[in-house]
């Protein structure tokens, strides 16, 4: 086949075989390769390999770094990319490397802290749920983990913007801007718990349509929510300093990781560009929750053993 013909696909398998051939690869390193190069291809969104810049690759490496993936990830990532693009050059399908003139990213930057998913099952399954504040508490780490949102938006997220039968929460985010962000069945098996024991509180005037109420009836402040996750990450014994920041990071992490578009998670953070306007384009909501529930790492799981119930 002519390298001019060649598509996304055609160029993946040959370079999938380049990687079993010519450079003796196992399968799990091949198939992590190939996970990181089909980022690439799903953030161009249907445009070829061979016609990607220098412009589009500094694109893709700020909407990893926008969303919190951490130097040493982008610098794996883009690692890869690399080989996949000297593959390329080697084999004639481009004349020019676009990734030539990258720098790697600085792995001396600070950049938060992740959580895995086992992590924040501990947090979870270390509250006191008999305590009168433990299932709020608990429905708030699994929002924030399932949905990413920014603190801000959690203390002031309301009932009505609340479309549980959909799967779907109403967010204003940053400059007064709404977006729907999807919800998995575990977050809204919690929010219903919690809603049994929010029920049972003396709720002040002005305040009853806060989802996440204090013992007094009150919306909760950012510095209380703060304050609640340092705590739970001590008591159960995670080892690194974690804020409601980590875990909209840690969401971002997990999604980029289970496979989901770039621009569907920067969709659901809040953000407003991907990096360049050629580029982004406007998602249909349908795809976007299907992409971020089936790439989530816990989601499959969770409905596969509630399944029926």
């Amino acid at each position: 086949m002519s390298p001019d013909m060649a598509t996304n696909t055609d160029i993946e398998k040959r370079y999938r075989r380049y990687l079993r051939l010519g450079r003796s690869f196992s399968e799990n390193t091949i198939d992590a390769y190939m996970r990181d190069i089909q980022k690439l291809v799903t953030f161009l969104a249907g445009r070829p390999l061979t016609a990607v810049t220098t412009d589009d690759i500094q694109a893709f490496l700020a909407g990893l770094f926008d969303i919190g993936i951490q130097p040493r990830s982008q610098a794996r990532i883009l690692s890869g990319i690399r080989s996949l693009f000297r593959f390329m050059m080697t084999d004639g399908y481009i004349e020019q490397d676009p990734t030539e003139l990258i720098p790697s990213p600085k792995l001396g930057e600070h950049i938060p802290e992740v959580l895995t998913p086992e992590e924040v099952d501990m947090m979870e399954n270390t509250i006191d749920l008999t305590l009168p504040e433990g299932q709020r508490n608990k429905a708030i780490i699994e929002m924030m983990f399932s949905t990413g949102l920014r603190v801000s938006e959690l203390v002031t997220l309301k009932l009505s913007d609340l479309y549980m039968d959909e799967r779907y929460i109403r967010v204003m985010g940053k400059g007064a801007k709404e977006r729907l962000v999807p919800v998995s069945q575990r977050a809204i098996d919690e929010l219903r718990y919690w809603f049994i024991d929010r029920n049972a509180l003396k709720i002040k005037p002005g305040e009853q349509d806060y989802v996440f109420l204090n013992r007094r009836g009150a919306h909760l402040t950012r510095t209380m929510v703060y304050i609640m996750i340092r705590d739970t990450a001590v008591a159960a014994g995670i080892q690194k300093p974690v804020s409601p920041h980590t875990l909209r990071h840690s969401f971002a992490t997990a999604l980029l990781e289970g496979g989901a578009d770039l621009r569907a998670i920067q969709a659901m953070l809040g953000h407003e560009k991907i990096g360049t306007t050629e580029i982004y384009t406007h998602l249909d909501m349908s795809h976007i929750r299907e992409d971020i529930l089936r790439c989530h790492p816990r989601n499959a799981r969770y409905e596969a053993e509630h399944k029926g119930e």
